[in-house]
């Protein structure tokens, strides 16, 4: 990918249009950036698109669906519209977090890890992160309720491998829906297509590539079957 098309592009009509929809009246940062977040994650649902990462955040915002990675640059470009200093941060993460989502038979052909994204924002002049978007309310309710069942910490796109867990609107204090799970940090990046051609990225191999669209539909009829728990 050429890393000058930008991902988070914040300057789109929709994107600025929406930013100014979602922080009106709102008078601080704080109030602006939970607005954001609310909007992220319950009106922007967990699921899979068919494109995988290279989705331009004005996509996902006409889609109204997506996942970690893309849905980081949706709201990278939303706090970049509405003037809150936000970096995207990346990782690799434990591929078991989608056990339960993924279909069974695809866990041998997948990567131990994958490519992850959360939004780190400053407030106050400390840099906070932010990851409990990532899930709408709905569908983590009944992964919640999947995965103690399973007895398992990680799965159902959910991790409580650092002990607690939340999709609420937070900076870790009531506890992260991914960050459990990461296994290799890897910054802070101005875009998410930056970190996609660097290094550090971890590439689909073409067979992954071609599979991928049938696993993202049976993924997604998986997920509407959890929220409806």
């Amino acid at each position: 990918m050429n890393a000058t098309v930008m991902l988070s592009d914040f300057n789109h009509p929709s994107i600025v249009e929406k930013a100014k929809e979602l922080t009106e009246g709102k008078a601080t940062r704080l109030e602006k950036l939970e607005a954001i977040f609310y909007f992220m994650r319950d009106s922007i649902k967990f699921g899979f698109p068919s494109t995988w990462d290279e989705l331009k955040a004005s996509e996902v915002l006409e889609l109204g669906f997506s996942y970690c990675n893309t849905k980081a640059s949706l709201f990278l470009a939303l706090c970049k519209a509405s003037n809150i200093p936000a970096k995207i941060h990346c990782a690799l993460i434990d591929i078991e977090i989608m056990r339960g989502i993924f279909p069974g038979f695809a866990f041998p052909f997948l990567p131990k890890a994958g490519a992850h994204s959360w939004i780190d924002v400053e407030i106050d002049g400390e840099w906070k992160p932010i990851d409990s978007h990532i899930n709408d309310k709905a569908f983590y309710e009944g992964a919640l309720k999947r995965l103690k069942r399973s007895g398992r910490p990680i799965g159902y796109s959910v991790s409580f491998m650092d002990g607690k867990s939340s999709c609420e609107f937070n900076f870790g204090e009531k506890g992260f829906v991914h960050m459990g799970a990461v296994i290799e940090d890897h910054g802070t990046w101005e875009d998410l297509s930056e970190y996609i051609s660097s290094e550090k990225y971890v590439r689909m191999n073409r067979m992954q590539s071609m599979s991928y669209p049938i696993m993202a539909a049976i993924s997604n009829r998986t997920i509407e079957r959890i929220r409806k728990e």
